[in-house]
């Protein structure tokens, strides 16, 4: 395994004082957004699928510090009733940039449509009740999302780019069952993005996640994130409240280690946990903790992640016969 970095979380800082950052904590692969939810700090997707010069002043950069891009991120919903096109426009480009540039993974969302046609917004399910809420669900994914999903398969691997759908809150595919069933449906250039913190705070424990998800995880960020009992036991974990209140939020993203109870042991067991599952790849740093200097928690991120990382491969064969 190795540690990388979704560069968004040093996004305060200009493109080569981010690489000089990175390099300096020793990290030298790096996921780049590309638009979407992201202003994409690091990358001119238009630029760079429009000129090979801009592509090889890009890749430039990288090389000198002896660094790669191992994905790109195209994370918004592009099954938006209203404004889909344009985050399908990213996507579609951002698929085309990762042939062009030879990165094999594209991280992105599953996206959320609205629960009926002519709908103006999203509609997350998250009851089986009322009834409608089954007539909601049966439109979103037979009539919008598979139909989607197969033609940007099909995409993908016309470019030889592969998909790891984020499993998120308010997303059409936020846990392992919807995951899989994305997959079962559409074929296996949909895998994961596992990324830890959304199924921490909705109750699901990673590590049986990534068990559930063996040999389909494509990609994995790590985040972390600390749930505030004196507020969840009130309110639960269902939370509006915008990131700039997380002192009264009942959860809250947080630099790696100083969220989940587990600490150092937590994560070691969830590395192993990825390895059983097929998984022995980029490690992806995504600093999104508020309260926090980014630097400051990405270098924290590091450090923890360095002292449980399974860099080689087992020692351990079995018997022959």
């Amino acid at each position: 395994m190795r540690i990388g970095l979704l560069t968004d979380s040093l996004g305060h800082m200009a493109m080569e004082p981010m690489l000089d950052a990175a390099a300096e904590l020793g990290v030298r692969d790096l996921e780049f957004a590309t638009g979407g939810w992201s202003e994409a700090p690091h990358l001119d997707l238009k630029a760079l699928l429009a000129e090979a010069a801009e592509r090889d002043r890009f890749l430039g950069m990288l090389r000198e510090r002896g660094m790669r891009v191992v994905a790109l991120n195209a994370n918004g919903n592009q099954l938006h009733p209203v404004i889909g096109p344009e985050v399908d426009a990213v996507l579609r480009g951002t698929v085309e940039l990762a042939s062009l540039l030879d990165v094999p993974t594209v991280v992105c969302m599953s996206g959320l449509p609205g629960g009926a046609p002519g709908d103006r917004t999203p509609n997350w399910i998250t009851t089986s009740w009322p009834p409608e809420t089954q007539t909601i669900l049966d439109y979103q994914w037979n009539e919008v999302a598979l139909p989607y999903w197969r033609d940007m398969a099909r995409h993908g691997s016309q470019h030889g780019v592969r998909f790891a759908v984020e499993m998120h809150g308010k997303q059409l595919v936020y846990n392992a069952a919807t995951l899989l069933r994305l997959r079962e449906a559409v074929g296996p250039a949909v895998g994961a993005n596992l990324d830890p913190s959304h199924p921490m705070w909705m109750g699901v424990d990673p590590r049986s996640m990534a068990r559930a998800l063996d040999g389909v995880i494509h990609h994995v960020h790590v985040k972390d994130v600390r749930i505030h009992p004196e507020i969840s036991r009130v309110h639960g974990v269902l939370d509006t409240l915008p990131p700039e209140r997380a002192r009264d939020r009942a959860w809250n993203y947080v630099t790696l280690g100083l969220g989940h109870p587990g600490g150092q042991q937590f994560w070691g067991q969830l590395l192993s946990d990825l390895r059983n599952a097929g998984y022995d790849g980029v490690l992806s740093i995504e600093h999104e903790d508020v309260t926090q200097d980014a630097l400051e928690g990405v270098r924290q991120s590091v450090a923890l992640l360095r002292s449980v990382l399974l860099e080689g491969p087992p020692s351990w064969k079995p018997a022959e016969v």
